[in-house]
């Protein structure tokens, strides 16, 4: 049974919508790793899967307590990791959706050479400044502040923006569309603890932006007169012109390609092992879901029975099953589709015949997944009684309750119609149960002649001719 079962897996592992569905999964894992370690909230991932390791050992170990304690909780736990993660998972719908930018941009050397030149003079000079190129990921909502430039570029004039007496040097600098867009504005500072208190708050408001955004930042120190570039949560500093530049180049050639770019070298080693593992994971994630819902067990379910497709000339007659216990096995994933409110027993009595018979319950007459299988039934068959329909016309039977108030009698009641035709069972059973009668009519709220009108009261296998049933007029003529 164990080496079926894993025939089973390896068969369903193997399929293209399984695959499908691993790279898929994949892909979520790996944006979710990139932008939890960019994010700098892989602690608190930690935490959870330390929370989960321990709810297994306690699972495991049959610890009542703990597992009292995790059953409650995770009612709850689902919302309040996507309010925890917001951000993240906000992150990751971001990259998925913005494959490239549509925006125009100026790719040639001399901007990226402009700004080098000037951010290496303002290092010379130990003078402080930010510069911002943003991604493909919109920034605007993380920045606040400043002044609109929309200036063609020039080595004067982001000299002049970071000059200590420039109202905004202490802000950033935006370059967007091969522009000048925007300076002194304020940048997000970092929650994370990657920078060292040593760094000032440019340093924390370029690592803020780099956490939050795909943005390349340049921060000139004016304590240090080093260059450091800020790029997806990471720091590292730069002395060499030639490399800003082509960092700077590299940067936006990236907003114009796929979203994962692969590093040249031995640096893109460590992309390929997170692509494996995230595959690893996936495949195992998929491959536990799959044992867990192929397990085969057992459910006991009680559902309505349902009579369809009678002859019109039949009735049936005599007592009649209403529900039937049904026993059913197969995986769990098929069984939890089976709702009791929606499975029904339908018994067939197109080919019945008149009399009595039995009817046997089989999977025919229940609508269920092919992978669930009926184990039993209760009762397992039903004994019906059939009889065909004939003509007959019945007297109308008024129904008097009580009696009338003191010094009062009847005299005479009068029924109109007397008799009504009726499609009716034959048979001699039947025949002693069936009559027809009015609603009932009390007569000790009647102190007068009297004439009421009444609904016919019969049983369900007798059927008015004429479709509906009529009004009934009840005449009732006292004496003293």
């Amino acid at each position: 049974m164990e080496q079926i079962g894993i025939l089973v897996l390896v068969r369903e592992l193997l399929s293209w919508r399984s695959i499908l569905d691993i790279f898929l999964i994949a892909a979520g894992l790996f944006f979710l790793y990139r932008t939890l370690i960019r994010l700098g909230t892989w602690k608190i991932v930690a935490g959870i899967l330390v929370a989960l390791a321990v709810f297994l050992v306690a699972s495991f170990m049959d610890l009542k307590g703990i597992e009292w304690i995790f059953s409650n909780i995770s009612q709850v736990a689902v919302i309040a990791l996507i309010v925890l993660f917001q951000p993240e998972l906000r992150k990751i719908l971001e990259q998925t959706a913005s494959v490239t930018r549509s925006e125009p941009r100026d790719l040639d050397e001399e901007l990226s050479h402009l700004v080098v030149d000037a951010l290496l003079k303002m290092a010379q000079q130990r003078r402080g400044a930010i510069v911002v190129f943003p991604g493909k990921e919109p920034v605007q909502e993380w920045l606040s502040g400043g002044f609109i430039l929309d200036a063609k570029p020039s080595f004067p004039l982001i000299m002049s923006v970071f000059d200590p007496n420039s109202p905004g040097h202490d802000g950033a600098l935006i370059i967007t569309n091969g522009k000048f867009s925007q300076f002194g504005v304020r940048l997000p500072v970092s929650q994370s603890s990657r920078l060292p208190e040593q760094y000032g708050t440019r340093h924390h408001a370029a690592m803020g932006l780099a956490e939050k955004s795909d943005a390349l930042v340049f921060v000139v120190s004016e304590e240090r007169g080093s260059i450091s570039i800020f790029y997806k949560g990471q720091m590292r500093r730069v002395s060499d012109g030639e490399e800003m530049v082509k960092t700077i180049i590299s940067h936006w050639k990236d907003m114009t390609s796929f979203p994962v770019v692969f590093p040249k070298g031995k640096a893109r080693w460590p992309v390929f092992l997170q692509i494996f593992a995230s595959l690893v994971l996936a495949a195992f994630f998929w491959s536990t879901l799959a044992v867990s819902q192929g397990e085969i067990l057992e459910k006991v379910i009680t559902v309505p029975v349902e009579y369809t497709a009678s002859s019109p000339n039949l009735t049936l007659v005599g007592n009649k099953a209403e529900e039937v216990r049904l026993h059913l096995s197969g995986p769990k994933s098929a069984l939890d589709t089976v709702n009791p409110s929606h499975t029904i027993v339908k018994i067939d009595l197109s080919k019945a015949l008149p009399g009595k018979q039995s009817f046997i319950i089989t999977r025919e007459n229940i609508h269920l997944p092919k992978e669930i299988y009926l184990l039993d039934a209760v009762p397992p068959s039903f004994e019906l009684t059939l009889a065909e329909i004939i003509e007959k016309e019945l007297v109308i039977k008024p129904q008097l309750v009580g009696k009338l108030p003191d010094g009062l009698k009847i005299r005479s009641v009068e029924v109109k119609p007397e008799k009504i035709k009726v499609f009716s069972p034959d048979s001699v059973e039947m025949d002693k149960l069936i009559s027809l009668t009015t609603t009932p009519i009390y007569l000790s709220n009647i102190y007068e002649d009297t004439t009421i009108y009444c609904k016919i009261v019969a049983l369900p296998a007798v059927q008015p001719k004429e479709k509906r049933w009529p009004d009934v007029e009840i005449t009732i003529t006292l004496q003293r």
